[in-house]
């Protein structure tokens, strides 16, 4: 039975490494790529300031990161479907895997521990602590 993967990304190193990982431990699964977009970093005292050109710039980045992420799994040969979302980045990868009915979900994480993890909080731990399937964590 072929795999259903689950692929966050983000712009960072550690979502390509996250792809790669997955790619190689599982060729012959389907693979989903997905960009979660959350408003609400851009939420400020007055409100939404911009938000439909804060909104446009941040779908042109998903799709040079879906490009770039487009060329990974080419160079495997594997193809990937893609999918930008919007919301609270962890609750929305979370309803996303069950939505699809992903097997599993292999995310990158830039390992913060400390205070900086306390203050900026972690999607890859709140992920795998509220997820009913496995999560792979790729450093």
């Amino acid at each position: 039975m072929e795999k259903h993967i689950l692929v966050p990304m983000t712009h960072a190193e550690e979502s390509d490494k996250a792809l790669e990982y997955a790619i190689t431990n599982f060729p012959d699964a389907e693979f989903t790529v997905i960009h979660v977009i959350n408003p609400g970093y851009q939420y400020g005292v007055e409100g939404y300031v911009g938000y439909e050109q804060i909104m446009e710039q941040e779908r042109r980045k998903a799709n040079e990161l879906f490009g770039k992420a487009t060329e990974i799994a080419a160079s495997h040969g594997v193809t990937i479907t893609t999918e930008q979302l919007t919301g609270h980045t962890p609750t929305t990868i979370l309803q996303y895997a069950d939505e699809q009915q992903a097997d599993q979900i292999v995310l990158g994480s830039r390992g913060r521990g400390g205070i900086s993890r306390l203050l900026l909080g972690s999607v890859a731990e709140a992920v795998t602590r509220r997820s009913s399937i496995p999560v792979t964590i790729v450093r």
